[in-house]
């Protein structure tokens, strides 16, 4: 694949943070490269819900929604633990609107707002119940990309699921057969493709051309200044020189099981993102003298692992989103026992799993298994499989609770005893009483790492001294998140990564 070797500004990624960097350096007239280290673009971005939460959006005015400034910085803040830091937040907050209106814009983006869809903690000052910051990208028509439609990472179970579709959004996660085909004669997707399809297609017509299977190796530093990236293109080593600045937007490091151990509070195994993050970025950080935060942190969420879901590959890990929260099912750990509400939001929910036992000095919600009776199966279906038919073979089942126990290792008589499983008035209400059951292996999972270096308002990388490092910026899971470790609701992640993804691109293209 062709590529320069000199341009105005290097990006290093191709989620959502360096297809927004690109597009903002881009337009304000500089030069762009864009390397992606996968064979596929998009990172993790692509396989997500696609959905970025935005306080303060144009379409909240739309509906009549009301939001303040104060409401939302007052809402992260009781989310954070006094981690996050008041300037970043206010930076969010204050650039939210500004960036959903540009991406409207200058790309074939038209957010939705997702109907009467709540803040994830919606009774905490400033929330909101009755929804209005998380919105939907819709579909995007990918056959407008051309030969590069076929170049986007996809996730097999939701590529053409608007997120509205889903269970997240409102949906079943089923479409009927006619809606199916129409969506994929005419190469329709949603949730993450919606998001990233429209930043490539804006990026081609402006001529920046992405450059795939690119490994980045180190920075390349001249007199303390960030001048360029040592690549590894197509087996030969290649020095980019970058002008103006350099985009750090590779990911986290949840893939990276050295870097998991060293840093993140809490057993982590199974991220539900691509497997190219690796640690890249905060490797070359730290390498450059970066100013570290919010390490120990991640986009919690339960995960599963169903055999010969491959992608990438690689295990695919799934986020269980859809079972838990159903009548019928409960979250027991091998005491046989309920250990938390099913029904809260996947991110909170990892704490669940980072739960000491001071006597065993163990983890006690781990392992964990989500189990269920047969009139759950039969009424909603699951893990992919639709209501009405056979569950799949790989569930484990057995005819009493007791016997399914004692095939899982789990204490029988905490499972089977003669405890009420009615769920409590803080999930949805439901008993396990019709066998056969079912259980599923729950693991503790993660979208993607939220620490890594820190940076300013503008996306420049901090120092050891907090001071900027000349040339280099970073934006996405890469770098420390903005919001540290709050997550306001359904698409907490994205909606900071775009924001910052902007700011990012806009300082390395003016750069002196």
């Amino acid at each position: 694949m062709a590529f320069s070797i000199e341009y105005d500004v290097v990006v290093l990624g191709s989620g959502a943070a360096g297809l927004t960097a690109a597009l903002a350096a881009a337009r304000e007239g500089a030069s762009v490269g864009l390397f992606e280290k996968a064979d596929l673009l998009g990172g993790s971005s692509a396989i997500s819900g696609g959905v970025p939460w935005i306080p303060l959006n144009h379409h909240q005015d739309e509906a009549g929604i009301t939001d303040s400034r104060d409401e939302a910085l007052a809402y992260l803040a009781s989310l954070s633990l006094d981690r996050m830091r008041p300037e970043m937040a206010e930076t969010f907050v204050d650039n939210g609107r500004d960036t959903i209106q540009w991406l409207e814009d200058v790309t074939e983006l038209e957010f939705t707002l997702l109907p009467s869809y709540p803040d994830y903690h919606p009774e905490n000052p400033g929330g909101k119940p009755d929804g209005g910051r998380s919105l939907d990208p819709g579909l995007f028509r990918f056959t407008t990309l051309g030969p590069w439609s076929d170049k986007v990472a996809r996730s097999r179970r939701s590529a053409h699921l608007k997120i509205t579709d889903t269970t997240l959004g409102g949906g079943t996660g089923f479409l009927d057969d006619e809606t199916v085909q129409y969506r994929l004669d005419n190469d329709l997707r949603g949730c993450g493709n919606a998001l990233v399809g429209p930043l490539i297609k804006a990026l081609l017509d402006l001529g920046v051309t992405p450059v795939l299977a690119a490994q980045a190796l180190d920075l390349i530093i001249d007199g303390g200044r960030v001048t360029g990236v040592r690549m590894l293109i197509g087996g030969q080593e290649h020095d980019i020189t970058a002008r103006r600045g350099v985009v750090l937007a590779t990911g986290g490091f949840e893939w990276n099981t050295d870097l998991v151990a060293e840093f993140l509070r809490g057993p982590m195994t199974a991220p539900t993102s691509v497997p190219t993050n690796t640690g890249d970025g905060l490797l070359m950080a730290m390498r450059a003298g970066a100013r570290l935060g919010n390490m120990g942190q991640a986009w919690w969420v339960p995960a599963v692992q169903i055999p010969g879901d491959i992608a990438f590959g690689e295990q695919r890990s799934n986020l269980v989103n859809r079972e838990r929260t159903l009548p019928g099912a409960i979250l027991v750990n091998a005491r046989g026992r309920r250990f938390t509400n099913e029904s809260t939001n996947y991110n909170a929910l990892g704490g669940a799993f980072h739960e000491m036992d001071a006597l065993s000095f163990g983890y006690a919600n781990l392992p964990a298994w989500l189990v269920f009776d047969e009139a759950h199966a039969r009424r909603y279906g699951s893990f992919g499989t639709p209501p009405g038919s056979p569950i799949a073979d790989w569930i484990p089942r057995a005819t009493t609770l007791r016997a399914l126990a004692e095939q899982l290792g789990i204490d029988a008589d905490g499972l089977g005893g003669d405890g009420d499983y009615r769920f409590t008035k803080d999930s949805t209400l439901g008993r396990l009483d019709e066998g056969p059951f079912y259980a599923v292996p729950i693991q503790s999972g993660t979208l993607g790492t939220s620490g890594g270096p820190r940076t300013d308002t503008s996306g420049r990388v901090l120092d050891t001294r907090l001071q900027p490092i000349p040339g280099l910026y970073a934006a996405g899971n890469v770098a420390a998140a903005p919001t540290a470790m709050a997550y306001g609701g359904a698409g907490g992640t994205l909606g900071p990564i775009l924001v910052f993804g902007r700011l990012a691109g806009l300082a390395a293209a003016t750069a002196s």
